[in-house]
Protein backbone atom coordinates (compact mmCIF):
# COMPACT_ATOMS: atom_id res chain seq x y z
CA UNK A 1 0.00 0.00 0.00
CA UNK A 2 0.97 3.21 -1.13
CA UNK A 3 2.94 5.53 2.06
CA UNK A 4 0.60 8.47 3.86
CA UNK A 5 3.10 11.20 3.11
CA UNK A 6 2.72 13.38 5.94
CA UNK A 7 3.10 17.12 6.09
CA UNK A 8 2.19 17.09 2.75
CA UNK A 9 -1.27 18.52 0.94
CA UNK A 10 -3.46 16.36 -1.20
CA UNK A 11 -3.52 17.63 -4.94
CA UNK A 12 -6.98 19.41 -3.80
CA UNK A 13 -5.51 20.61 -0.45
CA UNK A 14 -2.60 22.58 -2.35
CA UNK A 15 -5.17 23.58 -4.96
CA UNK A 16 -7.23 25.29 -2.32
CA UNK A 17 -4.17 25.94 0.46
CA UNK A 18 -1.28 27.10 -1.25
CA UNK A 19 -0.72 29.61 -3.00
CA UNK A 20 2.52 30.83 -4.92
CA UNK A 21 4.06 33.94 -6.27
CA UNK A 22 3.49 32.53 -9.76
CA UNK A 23 -0.62 31.78 -9.59
CA UNK A 24 -0.78 35.11 -7.66
CA UNK A 25 1.03 37.02 -10.51
CA UNK A 26 -1.08 35.17 -13.13
CA UNK A 27 -4.23 35.78 -10.76
CA UNK A 28 -3.48 39.61 -11.88
CA UNK A 29 -2.54 39.37 -15.18
CA UNK A 30 -5.58 37.62 -15.83
CA UNK A 31 -7.79 39.83 -13.98
CA UNK A 32 -10.87 41.47 -15.74
CA UNK A 33 -10.47 45.12 -17.09
CA UNK A 34 -12.96 47.82 -16.26
CA UNK A 35 -13.62 49.11 -19.67
CA UNK A 36 -16.86 50.32 -19.21
CA UNK A 37 -16.15 54.29 -19.85
CA UNK A 38 -13.39 53.10 -22.30
CA UNK A 39 -13.55 53.72 -26.18
CA UNK A 40 -13.74 50.80 -28.69
CA UNK A 41 -9.43 51.29 -29.12
CA UNK A 42 -9.18 51.15 -25.53
CA UNK A 43 -11.07 48.18 -24.99
CA UNK A 44 -8.81 46.03 -27.99
CA UNK A 45 -5.94 47.41 -26.80
CA UNK A 46 -6.19 46.72 -23.38
CA UNK A 47 -7.29 43.12 -24.23
CA UNK A 48 -4.43 42.54 -26.18
CA UNK A 49 -2.17 43.66 -23.02
CA UNK A 50 -4.51 41.25 -20.75
CA UNK A 51 -3.75 37.97 -23.72
CA UNK A 52 -0.01 38.59 -23.60
CA UNK A 53 0.06 39.16 -19.65
CA UNK A 54 -1.75 35.85 -19.70
CA UNK A 55 -0.18 34.52 -22.06
CA UNK A 56 3.36 35.08 -20.47
CA UNK A 57 2.45 34.31 -16.96
CA UNK A 58 0.64 30.63 -18.22
CA UNK A 59 4.31 30.03 -19.80
CA UNK A 60 5.86 30.79 -16.90
CA UNK A 61 3.12 28.87 -14.64
CA UNK A 62 4.13 26.00 -16.68
CA UNK A 63 7.87 25.88 -17.09
CA UNK A 64 8.45 28.83 -14.30
CA UNK A 65 10.60 26.06 -12.26
CA UNK A 66 12.44 24.75 -15.03
CA UNK A 67 14.06 27.60 -16.49
CA UNK A 68 14.70 29.14 -13.54
CA UNK A 69 16.55 26.14 -12.23
CA UNK A 70 18.86 25.89 -15.13
CA UNK A 71 18.98 29.53 -15.79
CA UNK A 72 20.34 29.74 -12.59
CA UNK A 73 23.12 28.15 -13.76
CA UNK A 74 23.45 29.85 -16.80
CA UNK A 75 25.54 33.05 -15.45
CA UNK A 76 28.80 34.31 -15.52
CA UNK A 77 30.49 31.23 -14.72
CA UNK A 78 28.74 29.32 -17.44
CA UNK A 79 29.94 31.78 -20.31
CA UNK A 80 33.76 31.70 -18.57
CA UNK A 81 34.10 28.22 -18.07
CA UNK A 82 33.42 27.04 -20.96
CA UNK A 83 34.71 30.05 -23.30
CA UNK A 84 37.96 28.81 -21.10
CA UNK A 85 37.01 25.38 -22.13
CA UNK A 86 36.68 26.09 -25.79
CA UNK A 87 40.11 28.14 -25.96
CA UNK A 88 42.47 25.75 -23.73
CA UNK A 89 41.56 22.62 -25.15
CA UNK A 90 39.38 23.40 -28.67
CA UNK A 91 36.45 21.03 -28.94
CA UNK A 92 37.98 17.85 -27.03
CA UNK A 93 35.83 18.81 -23.46
CA UNK A 94 31.94 18.69 -25.48
CA UNK A 95 30.96 15.60 -23.76
CA UNK A 96 32.13 16.76 -20.72
CA UNK A 97 29.38 19.56 -21.01
CA UNK A 98 26.87 16.49 -22.32
CA UNK A 99 27.61 14.62 -19.41
CA UNK A 100 27.32 17.32 -16.99
CA UNK A 101 23.62 18.18 -18.09
CA UNK A 102 22.82 14.59 -18.44
CA UNK A 103 23.83 14.22 -14.38
CA UNK A 104 21.62 17.30 -13.56
CA UNK A 105 18.67 15.92 -14.94
CA UNK A 106 19.04 12.59 -13.24
CA UNK A 107 19.83 13.86 -10.45
CA UNK A 108 16.69 16.36 -11.05
CA UNK A 109 14.19 14.03 -11.84
CA UNK A 110 15.61 12.11 -8.92
CA UNK A 111 14.77 15.22 -6.70
CA UNK A 112 11.30 15.84 -8.09
CA UNK A 113 10.03 12.26 -7.59
CA UNK A 114 11.76 12.61 -3.96
CA UNK A 115 9.32 15.77 -3.75
CA UNK A 116 6.24 14.55 -5.06
CA UNK A 117 6.36 10.18 -3.13
CA UNK A 118 8.41 11.65 0.15
CA UNK A 119 9.40 14.57 1.39
CA UNK A 120 12.11 17.29 0.52
CA UNK A 121 15.56 16.53 0.22
CA UNK A 122 16.45 18.81 3.19
CA UNK A 123 13.35 16.87 5.16
CA UNK A 124 15.57 14.06 4.41
CA UNK A 125 18.23 14.81 5.50
CA UNK A 126 17.59 16.41 9.04
CA UNK A 127 15.50 12.78 9.42
CA UNK A 128 18.32 11.19 8.75
CA UNK A 129 21.57 12.87 10.22
CA UNK A 130 19.10 14.94 13.02
CA UNK A 131 19.01 18.59 14.18
CA UNK A 132 22.99 18.81 14.24
CA UNK A 133 24.39 16.31 11.75
CA UNK A 134 21.94 18.02 9.25
CA UNK A 135 22.67 21.57 10.02
CA UNK A 136 26.52 20.80 10.13
CA UNK A 137 26.39 19.15 6.27
CA UNK A 138 23.71 21.54 5.24
CA UNK A 139 26.22 24.07 6.06
CA UNK A 140 29.08 23.10 5.18
CA UNK A 141 27.85 22.72 1.09
CA UNK A 142 25.76 26.21 1.87
CA UNK A 143 28.84 27.26 2.10
CA UNK A 144 29.46 26.71 -1.68
CA UNK A 145 26.38 28.72 -2.21
CA UNK A 146 27.92 32.19 -1.25
CA UNK A 147 31.11 31.22 -3.05
CA UNK A 148 28.96 31.61 -5.74
CA UNK A 149 27.37 34.46 -4.88
CA UNK A 150 30.74 35.98 -3.97
CA UNK A 151 31.87 34.98 -8.02
CA UNK A 152 28.40 36.83 -9.38
CA UNK A 153 28.76 40.26 -7.78
CA UNK A 154 32.19 40.45 -8.65
CA UNK A 155 31.49 39.63 -12.53
CA UNK A 156 28.78 42.13 -11.99
CA UNK A 157 30.88 44.23 -10.85
CA UNK A 158 33.63 44.33 -13.18
CA UNK A 159 31.21 43.96 -15.95
CA UNK A 160 29.52 46.89 -15.07
CA UNK A 161 32.99 49.12 -14.86
CA UNK A 162 34.01 48.34 -18.51
CA UNK A 163 30.45 48.31 -19.47
CA UNK A 164 30.44 52.04 -18.18
CA UNK A 165 34.15 52.58 -19.25
CA UNK A 166 33.35 51.90 -22.80
CA UNK A 167 30.07 53.32 -23.49
CA UNK A 168 30.13 56.15 -21.59
CA UNK A 169 33.67 56.74 -20.41
CA UNK A 170 33.03 56.75 -16.85
CA UNK A 171 35.58 55.80 -14.84
CA UNK A 172 34.31 53.43 -11.18
CA UNK A 173 35.91 50.87 -9.99
CA UNK A 174 34.53 47.12 -9.58
CA UNK A 175 34.57 46.56 -5.74
CA UNK A 176 31.70 49.38 -4.63
CA UNK A 177 29.65 47.75 -7.58
CA UNK A 178 29.92 44.34 -6.38
CA UNK A 179 29.20 45.72 -2.98
CA UNK A 180 25.89 47.29 -3.83
CA UNK A 181 24.79 44.29 -6.21
CA UNK A 182 24.79 41.93 -2.88
CA UNK A 183 22.36 44.94 -1.70
CA UNK A 184 20.56 45.40 -4.41
CA UNK A 185 20.24 41.18 -4.92
CA UNK A 186 18.67 41.56 -1.45
CA UNK A 187 15.91 43.42 -2.16
CA UNK A 188 15.29 42.20 -5.67
CA UNK A 189 14.98 38.52 -4.08
CA UNK A 190 12.56 39.04 -1.77
CA UNK A 191 10.44 41.55 -3.19
CA UNK A 192 10.39 40.57 -7.08
CA UNK A 193 10.20 36.87 -7.57
CA UNK A 194 8.34 36.86 -11.09
CA UNK A 195 10.53 39.57 -12.36
CA UNK A 196 13.43 37.81 -11.64
CA UNK A 197 11.77 34.43 -13.83
CA UNK A 198 11.61 36.73 -16.89
CA UNK A 199 15.49 38.37 -16.60
CA UNK A 200 16.86 34.88 -16.31
CA UNK A 201 15.15 33.61 -19.00
CA UNK A 202 16.14 35.94 -21.41
CA UNK A 203 19.32 36.87 -20.81
CA UNK A 204 19.97 32.89 -21.18
CA UNK A 205 18.07 32.91 -24.64
CA UNK A 206 19.80 36.17 -25.80
CA UNK A 207 23.56 34.91 -24.83
CA UNK A 208 22.50 31.49 -26.36
CA UNK A 209 21.21 32.67 -30.02
CA UNK A 210 24.38 34.98 -29.70
CA UNK A 211 26.89 32.40 -29.34
CA UNK A 212 24.57 30.13 -31.54
CA UNK A 213 24.80 32.25 -34.32
CA UNK A 214 28.77 32.40 -33.88
CA UNK A 215 28.80 28.94 -33.41
CA UNK A 216 27.39 27.46 -36.60
CA UNK A 217 28.41 30.64 -38.63
CA UNK A 218 32.11 30.16 -38.01
CA UNK A 219 31.83 26.41 -39.57
CA UNK A 220 34.08 24.29 -36.73
CA UNK A 221 35.29 21.54 -38.90
CA UNK A 222 32.04 18.48 -38.20
CA UNK A 223 35.00 15.41 -37.66
CA UNK A 224 36.40 17.35 -34.46
CA UNK A 225 33.10 18.25 -33.25
CA UNK A 226 32.27 14.43 -33.65
CA UNK A 227 35.75 13.74 -31.37
CA UNK A 228 34.68 16.38 -28.78
CA UNK A 229 31.47 14.61 -27.93
CA UNK A 230 33.13 11.30 -27.48
CA UNK A 231 34.73 11.06 -23.45
CA UNK A 232 38.31 11.25 -23.92
CA UNK A 233 41.18 11.93 -21.72
CA UNK A 234 42.33 15.45 -22.50
CA UNK A 235 40.82 16.56 -19.38
CA UNK A 236 43.86 14.98 -17.21
CA UNK A 237 46.00 17.78 -18.58
CA UNK A 238 47.28 20.83 -16.92
CA UNK A 239 44.33 22.72 -16.03
CA UNK A 240 42.40 20.24 -17.60
CA UNK A 241 40.88 18.60 -13.92
CA UNK A 242 39.80 22.23 -12.34
CA UNK A 243 37.97 22.89 -15.42
CA UNK A 244 36.04 19.69 -15.30
CA UNK A 245 34.84 20.34 -11.72
CA UNK A 246 33.84 23.52 -13.03
CA UNK A 247 31.97 22.38 -15.72
CA UNK A 248 30.19 20.03 -13.26
CA UNK A 249 29.93 22.78 -10.49
CA UNK A 250 27.91 25.10 -12.72
CA UNK A 251 25.92 22.78 -15.10
CA UNK A 252 24.80 19.88 -12.58
CA UNK A 253 23.59 23.01 -9.82
CA UNK A 254 23.61 21.00 -6.65
CA UNK A 255 21.18 23.99 -4.86
CA UNK A 256 18.41 23.14 -7.78
CA UNK A 257 18.40 19.40 -6.20
CA UNK A 258 16.91 20.72 -2.61
CA UNK A 259 14.59 23.29 -4.20
CA UNK A 260 13.05 20.85 -7.15
CA UNK A 261 12.30 18.42 -4.15
CA UNK A 262 11.06 21.48 -2.01
CA UNK A 263 8.63 23.22 -4.59
CA UNK A 264 7.83 20.65 -7.03
CA UNK A 265 3.82 20.08 -5.23
CA UNK A 266 3.39 23.84 -6.20
CA UNK A 267 3.69 22.95 -9.86
CA UNK A 268 0.77 20.60 -9.07
CA UNK A 269 2.81 17.61 -9.33
CA UNK A 270 1.76 15.22 -6.84
CA UNK A 271 1.56 11.62 -7.90
CA UNK A 272 2.94 9.07 -10.56
CA UNK A 273 0.17 10.93 -13.35
CA UNK A 274 2.53 14.06 -13.17
CA UNK A 275 6.06 12.54 -13.62
CA UNK A 276 5.77 12.94 -17.51
CA UNK A 277 4.85 16.57 -17.11
CA UNK A 278 7.68 16.92 -14.70
CA UNK A 279 10.28 15.27 -16.80
CA UNK A 280 9.09 17.12 -20.52
CA UNK A 281 9.73 20.33 -18.05
CA UNK A 282 13.33 19.47 -16.93
CA UNK A 283 14.36 18.27 -20.43
CA UNK A 284 13.28 21.73 -21.97
CA UNK A 285 15.00 23.77 -19.67
CA UNK A 286 17.97 21.62 -19.64
CA UNK A 287 18.13 21.34 -23.62
CA UNK A 288 18.07 24.72 -23.89
CA UNK A 289 21.01 25.36 -21.02
CA UNK A 290 23.39 22.23 -22.50
CA UNK A 291 22.68 23.64 -25.72
CA UNK A 292 23.61 27.47 -24.97
CA UNK A 293 26.81 25.64 -23.18
CA UNK A 294 28.03 23.79 -25.95
CA UNK A 295 27.23 26.64 -28.39
CA UNK A 296 29.88 28.74 -26.12
CA UNK A 297 32.35 26.35 -25.96
CA UNK A 298 31.94 25.51 -30.34
CA UNK A 299 32.12 29.61 -30.66
CA UNK A 300 35.19 30.23 -28.26
CA UNK A 301 37.17 26.97 -30.08
CA UNK A 302 36.21 27.91 -33.49
CA UNK A 303 36.62 31.72 -33.51
CA UNK A 304 39.35 32.29 -30.62
CA UNK A 305 42.01 29.23 -30.98
CA UNK A 306 42.73 29.83 -34.31
CA UNK A 307 43.92 33.20 -33.48
CA UNK A 308 46.26 32.06 -31.28
CA UNK A 309 44.63 32.90 -27.93
CA UNK A 310 44.37 29.58 -25.76
CA UNK A 311 43.14 30.95 -22.51
CA UNK A 312 41.35 33.72 -21.24
CA UNK A 313 43.17 36.56 -20.91
CA UNK A 314 40.64 39.35 -19.04
CA UNK A 315 37.10 39.58 -18.84
CA UNK A 316 36.22 40.83 -22.99
CA UNK A 317 37.99 37.83 -23.95
CA UNK A 318 35.28 35.69 -25.05
CA UNK A 319 33.09 38.38 -26.27
CA UNK A 320 36.11 38.40 -28.72
CA UNK A 321 33.98 35.47 -30.22
CA UNK A 322 31.16 37.70 -30.63
CA UNK A 323 32.85 40.38 -32.42
CA UNK A 324 34.86 38.66 -34.54
CA UNK A 325 31.83 37.57 -36.37
CA UNK A 326 28.91 39.98 -35.94
CA UNK A 327 30.68 43.41 -35.30
CA UNK A 328 32.25 45.56 -32.45
CA UNK A 329 28.25 45.60 -30.82
CA UNK A 330 28.42 42.04 -29.98
CA UNK A 331 30.33 43.28 -27.44
CA UNK A 332 28.09 45.36 -25.50
CA UNK A 333 25.67 42.33 -26.16
CA UNK A 334 28.31 40.02 -24.57
CA UNK A 335 28.83 42.75 -21.57
CA UNK A 336 25.35 43.57 -20.86
CA UNK A 337 24.03 39.54 -21.66
CA UNK A 338 27.23 38.53 -18.81
CA UNK A 339 26.50 40.91 -15.94
CA UNK A 340 22.88 40.49 -16.18
CA UNK A 341 22.59 36.78 -16.51
CA UNK A 342 25.34 36.91 -13.35
CA UNK A 343 23.09 39.36 -11.44
CA UNK A 344 20.02 37.42 -11.70
CA UNK A 345 22.08 33.76 -10.86
CA UNK A 346 22.75 35.13 -7.41
CA UNK A 347 19.15 35.01 -6.01
CA UNK A 348 18.01 31.59 -6.50
CA UNK A 349 21.42 30.11 -5.73
CA UNK A 350 21.30 32.31 -2.11
CA UNK A 351 17.31 31.24 -1.20
CA UNK A 352 18.65 27.31 -1.25
CA UNK A 353 21.08 28.01 1.83
CA UNK A 354 18.14 30.40 3.57
CA UNK A 355 15.41 27.35 2.90
CA UNK A 356 17.40 23.96 3.54
CA UNK A 357 19.12 25.66 6.73
CA UNK A 358 15.14 25.86 8.27
CA UNK A 359 14.25 22.65 7.16
CA UNK A 360 17.37 21.20 8.95
CA UNK A 361 16.33 23.19 12.12
CA UNK A 362 12.95 21.12 11.35
CA UNK A 363 11.18 24.61 10.58
CA UNK A 364 8.33 23.74 7.26
CA UNK A 365 8.61 25.85 3.95
CA UNK A 366 4.99 26.35 2.55
CA UNK A 367 5.12 28.52 -0.16
CA UNK A 368 8.41 29.31 -2.51
CA UNK A 369 7.31 32.78 -2.76
CA UNK A 370 9.70 34.68 -0.77
CA UNK A 371 6.86 37.30 0.30
CA UNK A 372 5.65 34.84 2.32
CA UNK A 373 8.45 33.40 3.79
CA UNK A 374 9.39 33.80 7.60
CA UNK A 375 11.71 36.12 8.96
CA UNK A 376 13.92 33.81 9.47
CA UNK A 377 14.20 32.87 5.75
CA UNK A 378 14.69 36.75 4.85
CA UNK A 379 16.87 37.13 7.71
CA UNK A 380 19.53 34.57 6.21
CA UNK A 381 18.60 35.82 2.50
CA UNK A 382 19.55 39.19 2.93
CA UNK A 383 22.67 37.98 5.13
CA UNK A 384 23.71 35.94 2.63
CA UNK A 385 23.06 38.76 -0.27
CA UNK A 386 25.41 41.36 1.49
CA UNK A 387 28.09 38.80 2.02
CA UNK A 388 28.36 37.87 -1.08
CA UNK A 389 28.88 41.44 -1.83
CA UNK A 390 32.75 40.96 0.02
CA UNK A 391 33.94 39.58 -2.98
CA UNK A 392 36.52 42.86 -3.45
CA UNK A 393 38.05 41.65 0.23
CA UNK A 394 38.52 37.90 -1.29
CA UNK A 395 40.47 39.56 -4.05
CA UNK A 396 42.33 41.78 -1.50
CA UNK A 397 43.34 39.16 0.93
CA UNK A 398 43.18 35.98 -1.10
CA UNK A 399 44.84 37.14 -4.31
CA UNK A 400 41.65 35.63 -6.75
CA UNK A 401 41.03 38.00 -9.60
CA UNK A 402 37.65 37.97 -11.19
CA UNK A 403 38.14 35.32 -13.14
CA UNK A 404 39.56 33.38 -10.81
CA UNK A 405 37.11 33.34 -8.45
CA UNK A 406 34.12 32.88 -12.09
CA UNK A 407 36.09 29.60 -12.85
CA UNK A 408 36.85 28.40 -9.04
CA UNK A 409 34.10 28.93 -6.93
CA UNK A 410 31.86 26.56 -9.20
CA UNK A 411 34.83 24.08 -9.09
CA UNK A 412 34.63 24.13 -5.75
CA UNK A 413 30.86 23.14 -6.00
CA UNK A 414 31.76 20.48 -7.94
CA UNK A 415 34.06 19.10 -6.02
CA UNK A 416 31.80 19.21 -2.65
CA UNK A 417 28.67 20.40 -2.98
CA UNK A 418 27.84 18.08 -5.93
CA UNK A 419 29.10 14.40 -4.97
CA UNK A 420 27.41 15.28 -1.36
CA UNK A 421 24.03 16.32 -3.18
CA UNK A 422 24.21 12.97 -5.35
CA UNK A 423 24.64 10.82 -2.80
CA UNK A 424 22.07 12.17 -0.83
CA UNK A 425 19.39 12.11 -3.74
CA UNK A 426 20.85 8.52 -4.32
CA UNK A 427 19.74 7.30 -0.61
CA UNK A 428 17.23 9.14 -0.38
CA UNK A 429 15.20 7.66 -3.89
CA UNK A 430 15.92 4.03 -2.10
CA UNK A 431 14.76 4.37 1.21
CA UNK A 432 11.51 2.89 1.32
CA UNK A 433 10.52 5.40 4.52
CA UNK A 434 10.70 8.31 2.12
CA UNK A 435 9.40 6.42 -1.35
CA UNK A 436 7.22 3.72 -0.01
CA UNK A 437 6.48 1.82 -3.02
CA UNK A 438 7.95 4.14 -5.41
CA UNK A 439 11.78 3.85 -5.06
CA UNK A 440 14.15 3.22 -8.05
CA UNK A 441 14.16 0.02 -9.64
CA UNK A 442 17.03 -1.96 -11.38
CA UNK A 443 17.13 0.14 -14.51
CA UNK A 444 16.79 3.74 -12.66
CA UNK A 445 18.87 2.54 -9.69
CA UNK A 446 21.87 1.27 -12.82
CA UNK A 447 21.31 4.88 -14.18
CA UNK A 448 21.42 6.72 -11.36
CA UNK A 449 24.20 5.00 -9.48
CA UNK A 450 26.77 5.60 -12.73
CA UNK A 451 26.32 9.30 -12.41
CA UNK A 452 26.70 9.35 -9.12
CA UNK A 453 29.97 7.25 -8.58
CA UNK A 454 31.26 9.29 -12.53
CA UNK A 455 30.62 12.54 -10.28
CA UNK A 456 31.93 11.24 -7.03
CA UNK A 457 35.39 10.45 -8.94
CA UNK A 458 35.54 13.37 -10.92
CA UNK A 459 35.21 15.44 -8.28
CA UNK A 460 37.92 13.49 -6.03
CA UNK A 461 40.66 13.27 -9.42
CA UNK A 462 40.03 17.36 -9.38
CA UNK A 463 39.87 18.36 -5.38
CA UNK A 464 43.63 18.75 -5.33
CA UNK A 465 44.11 21.17 -8.33
CA UNK A 466 40.89 23.61 -7.35
CA UNK A 467 41.61 23.75 -3.64
CA UNK A 468 45.19 24.25 -4.59
CA UNK A 469 44.21 26.78 -7.15
CA UNK A 470 41.65 28.66 -4.64
CA UNK A 471 43.97 28.62 -1.41
CA UNK A 472 47.21 29.25 -3.40
CA UNK A 473 46.38 32.37 -5.79
CA UNK A 474 44.37 31.20 -8.45
CA UNK A 475 44.91 29.59 -11.64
Amino acid sequence: MMKEKSNKYTKKENIGKTSTASESMASEATAPVDTADAGATETATGADEEKRQHLLARFFDRFGLAFVMVASYFGSGSVFIMSSAGVQFGYSLIWLAGLAVLIGIMAQDMSARIGIFGDSLGQFTRRKFGQTGATILLGFISVGCLLWGLELTAAVGLGTQILLESTIGASVGWMPIAALTGVFAAGLGVLQYRLVEYLMTAMMVVLFLAFGVVAVVSKPEPLSLLAGAVPNSSFLEAGGLALTAAILGTTALWPNFFLESLFVEEKGWTDSSDLSDMRFDLGIGYTLGGLASVAILVATAAVLRPAGITELESFITPGRALTDVLGTWAMLLFLGGTLMAAFNSIIPILWCPAYILQEAWGRRIQSSDPQKASGTFRTLFVGLCLASGLSPLVHMFAGLSVLDMVVLFPAWNGVFGLPISAALLFWAVNDEETMGEHGNGWPLNLANVVLVVLAIALSVLSAKDVIGAIFGGGL
